[in-house]
């Protein structure tokens, strides 16, 4: 029987996610530079910016392996695994 160390599998989602928001949080980073420069409005492009950095909690919550999969699956849609 295969057991699973939940606890090593939540680690290894929590870098995948890191790894896969890396370039939307360096686009939100440009929008947000761009933003100030102009003296627009930043609010919409921080709370995605706190939504992107607050996605690994996500993984903290899972309880099941099937779980952590899904959230891989479906947080960053279009990115392929």
């Amino acid at each position: 029987m295969i057991t699973i160390n939940l606890s090593k599998a939540k680690e290894i989602t929590k870098e995948r996610l890191r790894d896969e928001r890396k370039p939307l949080l360096e686009v939100q980073d440009v929008l947000f530079m761009k933003a100030q420069e102009d003296g627009a409005d930043t609010s919409a492009i921080v709370t995605e910016k706190n939504r992107l950095r607050d996605i690994t909690k996500l993984a903290d919550a899972a309880t099941t392996t099937d779980e952590l999969k899904d959230i891989c699956d479906n947080t960053f849609p279009g990115v392929t695994h």
